[in-house]
């Protein structure tokens, strides 16, 4: 059986199916190496074939004596299992932690959730939006005197959530070469949303941080770190915080009379009016020429069927052709073992045989 390429080649993986941040998890483990076998349930299919890319499928009945047998066995010989069901749902299966370290005890246990393991909304149902609320994330994103705005589910789901899974995992499977020894790891959304806000919790209160929304300076009431609407109705993003940054925004637009109190917050809104009013003599290709490859910190607001388009994007080569459709290529890289997007394919339980037959 061949071995996948990249930095995980070798790692043995159970994925319980799932939606949102748990089969992200499993994408990132197999884009660099490892050998994913999802766990689907009776009458399931694929949702999502880039998140789902490179798995060993299999469809177990959990409930049967069977189905039972089969995942018991895989996970006797994995390194990693992920699920992301409500908390109790795999005791109750009889394929909790404490059943399956007793017979695996180098298992790294991923629990990935939205609430945690435990708390008062531990059991309940939640999503993205609900997660980010509690932790002062979507406060933040929204205009002034106006309702917040969920960004998508970037910020929980798989900001907080994949991500901070993926680390966890990857941080035990470190611990465990000096101890031999698994353990569970409980990857909370609200946890890792809370420690993506570090930062906001390092600032005093001021242009940074605020407690009115659409007032602080990263959150869209500065006019040198805002989008702006061009001639042809296409966008533009300007990020010139550093001064020096600022001072080449001015003098390229040809904005001298922006040149002082950039920091002032007393002057965004009229400066903002200024620079809304000038960006819509021109189109976004026109700014392009004038602003791209600048430090002026700029980029054109491109949409996502077009990104894989953009000329830096095309260089980083940072969107692959895989199976008739264009998709995210694996992150990070690496020098000496790059990953690379597979194809899934529903022989999961070969898959497992082959780790039961020590192969």
């Amino acid at each position: 059986m061949t071995t996948a390429a990249g930095p995980l080649s070798g790692l043995r993986v159970m994925e319980f199916a799932g939606i949102g941040p748990g089969p992200h998890v499993g994408m990132l483990l197999a884009d660099l190496g490892a050998e994913v076998v999802r766990i689907d349930r009776p009458g399931s299919g694929v949702m999502n074939p880039v998140v789902e890319r490179a798995r060993h499928r299999v469809t177990v009945d959990l409930k049967s004596e069977e189905g039972h047998s089969f995942c018991r066995d895989a996970a006797s010989k994995a390194d990693v299992l992920i699920e992301g069901l409500r908390p109790g749902v795999m005791e109750r299966l009889g394929l909790g932690p404490d059943e399956l370290l007793a017979a695996n005890p180098g298992l790294v246990y991923a629990r990935m959730t939205g609430w945690g393991q435990d708390g008062p909304l531990a059991k309940v149902a939640g999503h993205d939006i609900n997660y980010i609320a509690i932790t002062g994330a979507l406060d933040a994103v929204g205009k002034r005197g106006e309702k917040a705005i969920p960004p998508q589910n970037l910020i929980g789901d798989f900001g907080g959530g994949s991500i901070y899974c993926a680390f966890g995992i990857l941080a035990a499977l470190y611990e465990r070469e000096r101890s031999g020894k698994g353990q569970v790891v409980d990857a909370a959304i609200v946890d890792g949303v809370t420690s993506l806000m570090s930062f906001f919790f390092g600032q005093q209160h001021g242009m940074i941080r605020t407690n009115e929304r659409g007032t602080g300076m990263l959150g869209g009431a500065a006019h040198f770190y805002q989008c702006y609407e061009c001639k042809d109705g296409k966008e533009i993003s300007i990020g010139s915080i550093e001064p020096q940054f600022y001072a080449e925004l001015v003098a390229r637009i040809g904005a001298s009379e922006l040149a002082d109190g950039q920091m002032n917050p007393a002057n965004w809104v009229e400066n903002a009016d200024k620079l809304a009013a000038l960006f819509k003599t021109k189109t976004q290709a026109e700014w392009n020429e004038i602003l791209e490859g600048t430090d002026v910190c700029y980029g054109p607001v491109v949409g996502l069927d077009d990104a894989h388009d953009h000329p830096h994007m095309k260089a980083r080569k940072a969107y692959v052709e895989h199976e008739g459709k264009m998709q995210p290529a694996p992150a990070p890289r690496f020098s000496r073992t790059p990953g690379e997007v597979r194809s899934s394919d529903d022989n999961g339980a070969e898959i497992v045989k082959s780790w039961l037959g020590g192969s």
